[in-house]
């Protein structure tokens, strides 16, 4: 009794009660201040704005729970089947409205777990009352940016590249750029990377068992010059890899095209013809643009970033200056270099345009641009005559791919977009043959740093087989940051923040 006294005396009256009192349902319609990372989330996951349809969705546990109320169906409908259903508000009953269900149960869905979508009216009282609906139930709260793409990932849905692949598909704006997303979130260049990590692993395994059992006799010695034949067959193929001239890259965020020459050739009506609006302002007064001025286009499913830049020339206007700088400094970032020359400066010759073209190289400071198209404007202010031999200086095999066009009249605009566009298939192919291509920076420079990696396993592989080892196990780990599944933590918040809200 002395005993039971001196614990009661430990307890306030109040904690005594508190822990014996039974436990008492919770309200489903009471918020909780925190929440676990493995909550039930929910959010719009269509595009926002009036629309004839929109998508609400929810993924976790209580999805089930929050069916049933808001629905009052006493049994789940059948997975991956539409049900009609009526739509009430938790609190009174009300109808929201009437539309398309359909439940998911884990993990057959797209983030793993029980998920339900409800595919209603697309106004904005309709979308924002059921968005309001769900939010005043204790077991739901929204999901933040990328959420249901990022369970997707923790639990196995889907590996970085494929995640990656599914944030282009979304921002696609182009028909290149759709096929080259759809081919990555397909899981073509995730397979690529996880057969070579399997490989070094193999490798890596081999070497460690020789170093640790090489004295027993139990290992044979056959098996370093295996290794060494698979690290060079992986090094050749990482090189042939990285040596794609960035075509993914320049695909997935857009070919720089710059417009560059002398001023008033023409440049920034050339501009505006293609963007098809007054995106430059364009004057007879030479040196009218001082700044770099670009457009996003799409040129036969390829994207491009279109800039054009003030003419080169020398000049005592400080502000001129500053513009003839940019534009350089734009040159050697260029992909391809659409160089535009005013006809009425009385070129008519091969020598005479090769010597223009070879004073605006020089004037860009000894850049080489990687393609280049000559434009001849202004050809509505030749004589037949000269007319005909421009056509046939077009023709000389010693100069860059030419067109004749006139931006006062559109001749030849049409050629000139068929060249540009032959020179975009060269230089990012067709997204859907050969072997799938980089697409991120961060791919290549973990690409790189494994390739790096490999060349000092064969530095160390006479000196030291521990040290050799341990660079096969630094590459592998730079291929598994690329798919996630070795040290991806310090990537995921910056890969998922990319999504739009209720993806």
């Amino acid at each position: 009794m002395w005993l039971m006294r001196q614990c009661l005396k430990s307890f306030p009256s109040r904690s005594i009660w508190m822990h014996c009192r039974p436990m008492q349902r919770k309200d489903p319609l009471k918020k909780c201040k925190h929440h676990d990372v493995r909550d039930t989330i929910f959010s719009l996951s269509s595009g926002r704005g009036k629309c004839g349809v929109a998508v609400i969705r929810t993924s976790g546990s209580a999805s089930k729970e929050a069916l049933h109320i808001l629905t009052k169906w006493q049994t789940l409908p059948p997975p991956r089947q539409v049900k009609l259903a009526s739509i009430l508000c938790p609190k009174s009953g009300e109808l929201l409205d009437r539309g398309l269900v359909m439940w998911f149960s884990g993990p057959r869905s797209f983030t793993g777990e029980d998920c339900c979508e409800y595919h209603v009216h697309g106004g904005p009282a309709v979308v924002g009352g059921i968005l309001q609906a769900l939010g005043c139930l204790q077991m739901l709260r929204p999901a933040e940016p990328g959420e249901f793409t990022k369970r997707a990932f923790q639990n196995g849905k889907l590996d970085l590249t494929e995640v990656e692949g599914l944030g282009d598909l979304i921002h696609a704006e182009t028909e290149a750029q759709r096929r080259q997303a759809l081919r990555q979130m397909s899981g073509e260049l995730g397979h690529l990377y996880h057969r070579w990590s399997h490989q070094l692993l193999r490798a890596l395994a081999h070497i460690e068992a020789f170093i640790d059992f090489s004295e027993d006799d139990n290992v044979e010695e056959g098996v370093l010059i295996a290794v060494d034949e698979e690290v060079e067959r992986l090094q050749k193929e990482l090189e042939e890899h990285l040596g794609d001239n960035r075509r993914g890259e320049r695909l997935r965020d857009g070919v720089q095209v710059v417009l560059a020459g002398a001023t008033n050739a023409g440049k920034s009506s050339l501009l505006n013809v293609i963007s098809q609006k007054p995106t430059a302002i364009v004057s007879s007064i030479p040196g009218t643009t001082r700044d770099v001025v670009e457009a996003t286009l799409n040129i036969g499913g390829y994207p491009i970033i279109l800039s054009d830049t003030a003419g080169l020339r020398d000049s005592e206007d400080p502000i001129e200056r500053e513009g003839v700088r940019r534009a350089k400094a734009r040159v050697e970032e260029a992909d391809i270099l659409i160089a535009v020359i005013d006809l009425s400066c009385n070129l008519l010759s091969q020598e005479s345009l090769l010597a223009h073209l070879q004073n605006l190289f020089s004037s860009m400071q000894g850049h080489t641009p990687r393609s280049v198209i000559v434009v001849l404007n202004k050809i509505d202010l030749l004589s037949p005559e000269g007319f005909i031999n421009m056509q046939k200086l077009c023709q000389e095999p010693e100069l860059p791919p030419t067109c004749l066009l006139s931006c006062h009249t559109g001749e030849g605009v049409s050629d000139f977009l068929r060249i540009l566009r032959h020179n975009l298939e060269a230089i990012c192919g067709d997204p859907l043959q050969g072997a799938p291509t980089i697409t991120q920076t961060r791919h290549r420079l973990h690409l790189t740093a494994c390739l790096n990696a490999l060349g000092h396993y064969n530095v160390y592989r006479q000196q030291d087989l521990v040290l050799a080892a341990e660079e096969l196990r630094i590459a592998q780990r730079q291929l598994g940051s690329i798919t996630g599944r070795v040290g991806a933590e310090d990537i995921l918040d910056i890969i998922f923040s990319d999504f739009c809200i209720g993806k």
